[in-house]
């Protein structure tokens, strides 16, 4: 198995990881912000998906998705964030199945999302791709 000095990652990849990462992460500290002030539709939706119009759980889980978003921006802890964010977004996804809500466009969403997540990862990182060899 390479060590974590062998793995090449090209210039491309490497960038194209960045503007990835770097999309998930505006987005993720946009949704935290808004669930930390709450913003009305923030507790509308909260309450249409059966969780009740908390202002508390809002800012809550804007903590959370800001803190994994910031363990993930951070490359020493960008892959415990990544796995964070995995667990934050299934929940996300199986809110959205227990209501009945458009496939494509809102269930599927967080799986686009983390999809976002581990791909600008493993483009952007080489010890991902040293645990995750995928041709050797």
């Amino acid at each position: 198995m390479p060590t974590n000095e062998e793995i090449e990652i090209s210039k491309p990849a490497r960038i194209t990881g960045r503007i990835m990462s770097g999309l998930v992460i505006v987005f993720l500290l946009f949704d935290g912000a808004i669930k930390l002030v709450p913003w009305p539709v923030v507790t509308d939706t909260m309450d249409k998906m059966g969780f009740g119009a908390s202002e508390t759980l809002a800012r809550s889980l804007g903590l959370i998705t800001i803190v994994c978003t910031l363990l993930y921006s951070v490359p020493p802890t960008s892959i415990l964030g990544a796995i964070l964010l995995t667990g934050y977004l299934g929940g996300a996804i199986a809110s959205h199945v227990r209501i009945g809500s458009p496939l494509f466009t809102h269930t599927l969403f967080g799986l686009y999302l983390g999809l976002m997540v581990w791909g600008g990862l493993y483009l952007r990182d080489g010890n991902l791709r040293a645990l995750l060899p995928f041709r050797r």
